[in-house]
């Protein structure tokens, strides 16, 4: 029979799909959002339809304490925090669905007389939904400089301390499983879960957060589709399986990106090397002035702007947008070249572009511009250190060796805007800054991008 909750829930549904079609592109990202968003709305609404829910009161005031904790927060907070934000919220979602699997087992001890999907999916749902929160709340503190990006690592150890939390966790699972109704077990699958997600992500070095963020909200999407079915909540099936579908695709094409492996993520083997401590690679750097930089963007032809991290904490990228804009109405050919993972989440560059009204067309994944390098005449890095790094590609001692870059030493002239000469996240030396075709523009970057368009306006 088909009921007004049946069809809120194919409606809510396709406004899922459809929002989540929305997020292909920069100029659609806002519109899907907004249409995800309205479909989760319509969600919760067809949710409280059901007959006997339970206690109002608590619902109601559940509702306000999420709205109240949860609108401020996003609206007030910076785009450079965004990835803590991101990484924050979706650890929330996994704890969640670790203290709804608790409350379960709570009101059915040893999960009598129930079907044996339900303790499975249960189970399952209380181990990813820990493991993601926990890991999430490591992912938000290297983030925030909280916990120190470099890897924190046990060396040969971590593997099997890896294995043996993850194990455990799984153990105590199956006893509960198979109907105990001894509580402490369950806490215990939640803790040694807990622990095997911050086992897992502290020792993967801040460079690769982009794809651990991507990573844990997979697991939050496949824990409450795991609690949805267990709760037999359609609403919860699709919503976590579209997030753990995506957030999974997602991770697979970042890791690729990367030159990494899911496989190596989750062992804890991604990025578990400790830095060693930056080393000069000889030379010297080079300083420039704002008006250097003015003529010599004012005379190239071709000009390739790479935004990393700094741009993001400088909030230049409206700067970046009017210099560019001007250099293009005198005939220079600009364009933006996007590292998959610059920034500290995926997409972090093409979301502050695309809120300066940079021309879509502008934007460059890596693998379309690297081949333009080479005929470009400025190449102008503005805080992007780890992936412009060469050494990548030459250090086998490096923890980003392997990783690909984008190839901004190969342009005719490379200029860096750049604070200081402090390292980058991954907490490696750049051997690029000291190249004899780079000149560096010391600086905040919004700065330093205002005054080399003054200089051009001046020229």
């Amino acid at each position: 029979m088909i009921t007004l909750r049946s069809v809120l829930y194919i409606l809510a549904f396709a406004l899922f799909i459809y929002g989540l079609m929305g997020l292909t592109g920069p100029r659609t990202a806002a519109r899907g959002n907004a249409i995800a968003a309205a479909g989760m709305v319509v969600a919760v609404v067809a949710t409280l339809l059901t007959p006997g829910l339970g206690n109002w009161g608590l619902i109601a005031l559940g509702l306000v304490v999420g709205t109240v904790i949860g609108v401020p927060a996003a609206r007030r907070v910076k785009m450079t925090a965004m990835p803590q934000m991101v990484a924050l919220f979706n650890g929330v979602g996994g704890g969640a669905v670790a203290l709804t699997a608790w409350v379960e087992f709570r009101e059915d001890p040893g999960f009598l007389g129930e079907p044996a999907f339900v303790p499975i999916a249960t189970l399952f749902a209380a181990i990813i939904g820990s493991i993601s929160f926990w890991g999430s709340l490591v992912a938000f503190g290297k983030l925030q400089e909280l916990v120190p990006g470099r890897p924190i690592t046990l060396g040969r150890l971590q593997l099997p301390l890896n294995v043996l939390l993850l194990a455990a966790a799984v153990g105590c699972a199956v006893v509960v499983g198979l109907g105990s109704e001894a509580e402490p077990l369950l806490v215990a699958v939640l803790v040694l879960a807990g622990l095997a997600g911050i086992a897992v992500v502290l020792p993967i070095g801040g460079a690769d957060m982009p794809v651990v963020v991507s990573l844990l909200n997979a697991f939050t999407g496949l824990s409450a589709a795991a609690a949805g079915l267990a709760l037999g909540n359609t609403a919860m099936i699709v919503a976590g399986m579209l997030v753990g579908a995506s957030g999974s695709i997602l991770t697979d094409q970042m890791a690729k990106a990367m030159n990494r492996s899911i496989p190596s993520i989750v062992a804890g083997g991604f990025g578990g090397a400790t830095a060693p401590a930056p080393t000069a690679h000889g030379g010297s750097v080079r300083s420039t002035s704002a008006s250097d930089v003015a003529i010599q963007l004012a005379y190239a032809e071709r000009v390739i702007v790479v935004p990393g991290y700094g741009m993001a904490v400088a909030q230049a990228q409206h700067a970046v947008q009017d210099m560019a804009k001007l250099l293009v109405d005198r005939g220079v050919d600009v364009s933006y070249a996007i590292h998959p993972v610059a920034g500290r989440m995926p997409g972090h560059m093409n979301v502050l572009l695309a809120e300066a009204d940079v021309p879509y067309e502008q934007l460059k994944e890596m693998d379309e511009i690297n081949d333009e390098f080479a005929r470009a005449d400025v190449a102008l890095v503005i805080g992007a250190n780890d992936v412009t790094n060469p050494a990548a590609r030459t250090d086998p001692g490096s923890p980003i060796y392997g990783m690909p870059i984008l190839n901004v030493d190969q342009a005719k002239t490379v200029i860096v805007l750049k604070r200081s000469m402090s390292t980058g996240f991954a907490g490696v030396d750049n051997p690029l800054h000291a190249d004899q075709k780079t000149s560096m523009l010391f600086g905040d970057a919004k700065t330093s991008v205002r005054e080399v368009l003054e200089e051009l306006k001046a020229l």
